[in-house]
């Protein structure tokens, strides 16, 4: 459909390069006029309807929703109202809540549930006048490292759509990757932010535990699930960061902290310009680079590392010497956790129910045996296992006992260093398919990230290489609580001595 004339007149420019284009850069663009927030909808609905065929980045996109956004977005900017994403286009992961539109989880089990109310965070950045494009895809229920699980079929990544995008906010990734959003939302809950970014040579960070309300956020597993964001760069990641965070009531892991201006943070100039991460001292852990990390991946993050020091940063060896439990750790807790979220999902309230079933039992199985998917089932079934009387001492309280000591390493490892450094993922993206049929494998892409999830620290990755296919590597950065500031510092003075960051699959131009 055309839009409507824009009222008043905008002075027009080409809008070629704007889908590449720094969130900063777009701001400036909205305020002087070259451009509105409907052309730049446009922009970005119709490299959607382009590129996304080939990607399967989103499930839902509503035009006429998205441009009605718009609309009310260059009137703030016309009255003088705005905010560092007024007007800005953005990408939801479909694991929050969204008022009046679907919100499905990539499940069959909410393939018809339209939300009464939106997530804390989908109202945040409404009142910042952000604009969104629509939810992107993701794995079922946020279970899976690879966005495969989905009921609406598996993300593919822009750099070699015969690869999987990383999970479980595969969909956002992409979809930032290819350009097809300048900034998109996502949750991680032992990796799901950083690991896709990794795969899709994008940044991703995820903020400490409780520092983004997670009202809204359709469950996993509560203890570890933390909204995230989705950029091109630092900066970008910044801003969308900021707008994100915020106590909330409703969530009873919500923090109450002052907010924090990142992107002003990264605006300010070093005190040395030569060495502007002079006196950061950055620690490398030695279970991270031991067996099993790839050559390439070994090979660029030592470069990156190596980048680091002559930004001025210092590095010290330090031991996580319970990391290599995480993984186990991890997987427990969360199955635990994910089997009670997920009893809600019965037939009865809302949700997929089964046409035929003979009684209330019945329903329920059959309910539950169709909307779920595999992955899904297996982890509740495991987590029911370990909940389940004679396994809980065994299982479930051994694996709470684990993230406590895993999360006084890192306790005592930030008692010497500033930072902690590594690669996101032992490994780049795979092709579709080839660890579909070896779950414990595909659990172990996570081993990097799942103990600053059982830790609840803020993680980051950032893109630093490419494997010998041309497929994306990223490293990953590690902080003490409520460092987000440092975090995206440091990964902001990189990305202004590289371009790792600028570089783009030939899927987007």
């Amino acid at each position: 459909m055309t839009s409507p004339p824009l009222q008043p007149p905008f002075p027009r420019m080409s809008t070629a390069p704007l889908f590449d284009t720094p969130v900063s850069a777009l701001r400036r663009a909205l305020d002087t006029k070259e451009v509105s927030s409907v052309e730049l909808a446009t922009l970005f609905l119709d490299r959607i309807e382009t590129l996304d065929p080939a990607l399967n980045a989103f499930i839902t996109v509503d035009r006429e929703r998205t441009l009605a956004e718009a609309r009310a977005a260059d009137e703030r900017i016309a009255q003088n109202h705005i905010g560092p994403l007024t007007g800005i286009p953005l990408a939801h992961k479909d694991v929050f809540c969204t008022e009046g539109m679907l919100t499905t989880c990539a499940s069959r089990m909410l393939s018809n549930f339209v939300s009464p109310y939106d997530a804390h965070v989908v109202a945040l950045l409404k009142k910042a006048g952000a604009v969104s494009l629509g939810k992107t895809n993701m794995d079922e229920f946020a279970m899976g490292s690879s966005s495969e699980t989905s009921h609406y079929g598996p993300v593919r990544n822009p750099w070699e759509t015969g690869h999987v995008p990383g999970g479980s906010s595969g969909g956002s990734a992409a979809a930032v990757a290819a350009r097809l959003a300048p900034i998109a939302t996502g949750t991680d809950t032992g990796g799901s932010v950083r690991q896709p970014a990794s795969f899709c040579g994008v940044t991703g960070i995820k903020p400490t535990y409780g520092l983004v309300s997670r009202y809204g956020l359709i469950a996993y597993a509560s203890s570890l699930d933390q909204g995230g964001a989705f950029g091109a760069s630092a900066e970008d990641c910044a801003l969308l960061l900021a707008a994100m965070t915020g106590f909330d009531a409703r969530d009873s892991t919500s923090l109450e902290r002052a907010p924090e201006d990142y992107a002003a943070a990264l605006a300010a100039p070093p005190a040395d310009a030569g060495k502007p991460l002079a006196g950061l001292v950055i620690g490398l852990p030695r279970e991270f680079f031991g067996d099993g990390m790839s050559v390439d991946i070994r090979t660029a993050v030592d470069a990156a590392l190596a980048q680091y020091r002559a930004l001025g940063a210092s590095t010290r060896d330090i031991d996580l010497p319970n990391a290599k439990l995480a993984i186990p750790a991890y997987y427990v807790i969360a199955m635990a956790e994910a089997s009670s979220n997920l009893s809600r999902f019965d037939g009865v309230r809302y949700g997929h129910r089964a046409a035929d079933y003979t009684d209330l039992a019945d329903m329920y199985r059959k309910s539950r045996g169709e909307g779920f998917g595999a992955e899904v089932q297996r982890r509740i079934l495991v987590g029911a296992y370990v909940l389940s009387h004679g396994y809980y001492d065994a299982y479930y309280l051994q694996a709470q006992k684990l993230r406590r000591l895993i999360a006084g390493d890192f306790r005592r490892a930030f008692g010497g260093c500033d930072l902690i450094a590594g690669p996101t993922s032992p490994v780049t993206a795979w092709a579709l398919g080839a660890m579909s049929g070896d779950p414990v494998q595909m659990y172990l892409a996570d081993i990097y990230t799942t103990p600053v999830n059982l830790a609840g620290l803020p993680g980051l990755s950032h893109p630093c290489g490419f494997d010998g296919g041309g497929l994306p590597i990223g490293l990953q950065l590690i902080g003490d609580y409520f460092s987000e500031t440092k975090l995206l510092a440091a990964a902001h003075r990189f990305q202004q001595a590289t371009d790792w960051h600028l570089r783009r699959p030939a899927l987007a131009a």
